[in-house]
């Protein structure tokens, strides 16, 4: 609604720096976090726009692909809301919702859920809803009972107040029936429809106790349950989230690949997001979500379909969730308003599909070598990452994050040594210095 700026998985990492010719010496091997440090949970999430895949029957529609998504390396599929939504004063948005316990008519039926559930779950994948607590449509039966909305001085029942949310009525976390109704409500979709968590719309506009009390008793219906917050606030992971946004890291990505930044500021991010995450949490990154999409493509945002696949790996490489939204497989180059549907031809750019499949393929098979932490360089328009375990095995990335050549150093941990290239399974031995294509990205693994 809101426009807004598998496992467990670890990493070993060096980043050393993309060094061209006006690189930095004496940066390199620059340390990021203690290497001692135990591995962060992590997941490689599909965010699921239902508008995107039928006009009709779009659970049903999702369910057809999940083999599809299975093979772009996702263990968890997020559900964008598909609650029953209001009529009242709506403009179209899947966050008003009219009832939290029943499927929106457009989306499918509760039986169509569980058997996408079902098939997910059969095909190794979770499935977690896109869950909306700070509010509800105007027409929400909740609107009937007294004091459950926030009200203005006469009584008024009001939007949230700071936004231009004119759609939705403000939920008043001071009534204890409410808050009840609420933790009902999630705990519905855990036990009728054996949904695995979910992803926590706006979660800083809810209180923090309610939180702490909603997400224990999830915990005590499933307690694997994988929970997501929208937000940054540290607080969410005490009260019970695992996964918070890596919120400044896109914007940052941004800057670099239109040529306002250089590589190094992708990294100053990264460490900005990462230094305070708890032991067994971890931080959801990406290039584009369905906020973001709404007003622009990966492709405008990177320089094209080149530029958009080099700041995918940039941010599928490094620690964290990596996060596709459906549409950008395809390398849909439009603006994509979740307000409205606007199917999908899953068929329309299939080299690009492929070469999808093959980066979540070296990122998946590189788990077992990423079991520390980066280590970074001050680089310039190049980002090279190296990681390394305690066996002696490398995986170097290297990303061009410019539309301009450039010549590179290449990590002595594999300079001369046979290494094989990820994206192409051949065999290579990589020279001192390589020259480097516009965008072009190299993952080798030693």
């Amino acid at each position: 609604m809101k426009i807004k700026n598998l496992y467990y998985f670890i990493l070993t990492a060096f980043i050393l720096g993309a060094v061209s010719c006006s690189d930095k010496a004496g940066d390199e091997n620059k340390p990021v976090r203690d290497p001692n440090e135990k591995p962060d949970a992590s997941y490689v999430f599909y965010e699921a726009n239902p508008r995107v895949f039928a006009t009709s029957n779009q659970l049903n529609a999702i369910s057809a692909r999940l083999d599809d998504i299975k093979d772009l390396g996702v263990d968890v599929i997020w559900l964008m809301p598909i609650c029953e939504q209001g009529q009242k004063k709506a403009i179209g948005s899947p966050y008003c919702i009219k009832d939290f316990k029943k499927v929106h008519p457009q989306y499918g039926t509760l039986e169509d859920l569980k058997s996408l559930v079902s098939k997910a779950h059969g095909l190794g994948m979770k499935v977690i809803m896109d869950w909306i607590a700070n509010h509800t449509s105007w027409d929400n039966p909740w609107l009937e009972n007294a004091g459950w909305h926030t009200t203005d001085g006469s009584g008024n029942v009001i939007s949230p107040p700071g936004f231009n949310w004119t759609d939705v009525a403000d939920l008043n976390f001071n009534s204890k029936e409410m808050r009840a109704a609420m933790k009902d409500a999630m705990g519905y979709w855990v036990t009728e429809a054996g949904i695995d968590g979910f992803r926590c719309d706006y979660a800083e506009g809810v209180p923090q106790d309610f939180w702490t009390d909603a997400l224990a008793h999830l915990r005590t219906l499933d307690q694997d349950i994988i929970l997501l917050a929208e937000g940054d606030k540290s607080w969410l992971y005490e009260v019970g989230f695992d996964v918070m946004y890596a919120w400044s890291f896109p914007s940052a990505l941004e800057k670099v690949f239109k040529g306002n930044s250089g590589a190094a500021s992708i990294f100053d991010a990264f460490t900005n997001d990462m230094k305070n995450v708890p032991e067994g949490k971890s931080r959801m990154r990406y290039i584009i979500n369905h906020d973001t999409a709404s007003e622009n493509s990966p492709i405008s945002l990177y320089g094209g379909e080149r530029g958009a696949m080099a700041a995918f790996v940039m941010a599928t490489m490094l620690e964290g969730c990596p996060l596709i939204y459906s549409s950008q497989e395809i390398g849909y180059s439009k603006s994509l308003s979740f307000f409205s549907n606007n199917v999908m031809n899953w068929d329309s750019n299939k080299a690009y599909t492929d070469e999808y499949i093959k980066v979540m393929a070296a990122f998946n098979s590189t788990r077992d070598v990423r079991v520390k932490d980066p280590v970074f360089a001050n680089t310039g328009n190049i980002a090279k990452m190296t990681y390394k375990n305690s066996v002696g095995d490398v995986l170097v990335v290297m990303v061009n994050t410019k539309n301009e050549a450039a010549t590179v150093r290449v990590p002595l941990d594999i300079v001369g040594k046979k290494v094989t290239d990820l994206m192409t399974g051949s065999t290579v031995t990589p020279e001192a210095s390589i020259d480097m294509e516009p965008y072009q990205y190299l993952i080798y693994r030693k």
